[in-house]
């Protein structure tokens, strides 16, 4: 794309290299839309070119991504965390000095101008970003599994298109039931933006238990005042307080919950963040190492339970919530190719209770606890001895891990499915959330500690990562495929519906009341062809459990 808004257009051979003459088109949008039959558009960023064509009606099928890719393949060549944009990838084909990314940019709430300004990165001409492509297709083909690199990157790039239509869409949002809500839980706002009158109550409440003014918005006080009470506590989180007891604990409890309400889903945030009955979200796909998604604002990833009740489906239309069932198990019975966990996997009933029934003499509650425990790294206590159970049904499932964590404690970089990498061992610069961001609603098991760059002392806590890293960020690939199959299955059938939210293992679509149920077999079949796209022909199933309502709460 030109600075003025055109675009200078060429048709690629398989080399990368153009088939035919370059044509400069004054405006791009015109250019695509003229274009109907292109298979797959490449071009720098999704993020920069797509929401202006969204903007006018002009949607693509297919595109590559160039940056994204760089960011792919940097990581694959155990690089993370060096600049991904064209112009730094042209400059170390050249062996120049590379220029660093643009400074990460500010979301705009309430509103899609922050998709519409000019790219803050240097750009390149048209001649060396063909030769950036060209030299990725090339690094492609010196992977392991060069088909499998490809095929992330295409998901990869997907996965852009999905999140920039569904900030263009945005999620269905009643601002008038989100006060509502927030009445009924926080009570009336005091003139001057204080804290509303439900928070003050509680505030004293906490207070009189205590018989001293505490502030319970402030850790440090409350850990102060129980400090006082002849009570340590090592932090204020809700599962160390319930522990506790003393009168401050029920009133302290419940206004730390109100308080984030308020904080984070409150009046302002709905001033802010929903806008003509849509709350558009800026997705960042790709936004931890581990292939899962983040926002950039809105906590869009975190949406409580009480405050969903605003997500409602427009009239006549509905909203088709599909959460993957048992995902991460079933996804490590497909990568580790056990047969005895494949045929646990083979089917669409509770996983963990089929698991129970080969393992652990019917008891889920212990199944379950050592197949996360597996995932996740808890193998000490109870967690070993249900682990040796696992691993004498299940051993090559457990080795597949097992394997993953030793690398990651000997500072060897370990890969998804599909090929994507885990930050290296020393010292690469790369985003210090390389576990699980907040957004991401991962279950606790799943905070390893680890942060890249780590010292020889944190080797363990690196094994713990990396066996996690190996299952959920296939699962994240999983979910881009499926993200792309059930895109292009519901542009294809001509339906209305619309992708608006995804996290992790949930999907919701949008759709008039008479096409839900064909939505609801869409998802069934993308998870399918998901799967076999990702993993080949195993037995393992994909389900989801599906719920059709009209509010978001009502789904679970």
């Amino acid at each position: 794309m030109t600075e003025t808004g055109g675009a200078l257009l060429a048709p690629l051979d398989p080399t990368g290299l153009p088939a035919a003459p370059v044509v400069a088109e004054p405006d791009l949008v015109a250019a695509v839309r003229s274009r109907p039959d292109v298979t797959r558009w490449v071009w720098r960023s999704t993020a920069e070119i797509y929401p202006r064509l969204l903007a006018v009606g002009v949607p693509v099928d297919r595109c590559y991504d160039i940056e994204v890719a760089e960011s792919l393949l940097l990581a694959h060549e155990g690089r993370l965390g060096e600049p991904r944009s064209a112009a730094a990838a042209h400059a170390r084909l050249r062996g120049a000095p590379v220029p660093p990314d643009p400074p990460a940019r500010s979301a705009e709430p309430g509103s899609q101008s922050s998709l519409f300004e000019p790219s803050s990165g240097t750009r390149l001409p048209f001649e060396d970003l063909l030769q950036v492509y060209a030299d990725q297709l090339r690094r492609h083909d010196a992977t392991e599994h060069p088909g499998r690199m490809r095929l992330l990157t295409a998901a990869e790039s997907a996965g852009m298109l999905v999140a920039a239509e569904m900030n263009s869409s945005g999620l269905p949002w009643r601002a008038d039931v989100h006060r509502q809500v927030l009445d009924e839980l926080l009570g009336e706002r005091y003139a001057g933006g204080g804290e509303p009158r439900r928070l003050a109550e509680l505030a004293d409440e906490v207070s009189a238990a205590f018989g001293r003014r505490v502030r319970p918005d402030l850790p440090a006080d409350v850990v102060k005042a129980f400090a006082q009470a002849g009570i340590k506590v090592k932090s204020t989180r809700r599962w160390e307080l319930e522990e506790l007891d003393h009168p401050a604990v029920q009133p302290l409890v419940q206004y730390k919950k109100l308080y984030r309400i308020w904080t984070a889903h409150g009046w302002s945030w709905l001033q802010d963040w929903v806008r003509d009955g849509r709350f558009r979200p800026e997705y960042l796909p790709g936004g931890t190492v581990s292939g899962r998604w983040t926002t950039n604002g809105g906590g869009a990833l975190q949406i409580p339970k009480v405050i969903r009740r605003a997500v409602v489906a427009d009239e006549g239309w509905r909203l088709v919530v599909a959460d993957a069932d048992q995902m991460e198990p079933r996804v490590l019975a497909a990568i580790s190719r056990d047969r005895g966990l494949m045929e646990v996997a083979g089917h669409d009933g509770d996983l963990y209770t089929a698991l129970s029934d080969r393992a652990f003499h019917g008891d889920r509650d212990h199944a379950k606890i050592a197949l996360l425990g597996a995932v996740y790294g808890q193998t000490s206590g109870d967690g070993l001895k249900n682990l040796a159970a696992l691993r004498r049904r299940f051993p090559l499932a457990v080795a597949y891990v097992d394997d993953a964590a030793k690398a990651g404690e000997d500072g060897r970089l370990v890969r998804t499915w599909l090929g994507r990498t885990s930050p290296p061992a020393v010292g690469s610069g790369a985003d210090e959330e390389a576990g699980i961001p907040q957004e991401s609603a991962d279950p606790p098991l799943a905070d390893s500690g680890f942060t890249p760059g780590y010292a020889s002392s944190n080797a363990r806590a690196r094994g713990r990562f990396t066996r996690n890293f190996v299952v959920q960020g296939s699962a994240a690939d999983w979910a881009l495929l499926l993200l792309a199959a059930l895109r292009r299955s519901l542009g294809s059938a001509g339906l209305r519906a619309e992708l608006v939210f995804f996290q992790h293992d949930e999907v919701i679509v949008h759709c008039p009341q008479e096409e839900a149920e064909t939505v609801v077999e869409a998802i069934r079949a993308a998870g399918e062809l998901a799967g076999r796209t990702a993993f080949g022909e195993t037995p393992v199933r994909f389900p989801f459990t599906t719920a059709v309502v009209e509010r978001y709460s009502d789904a679970k």
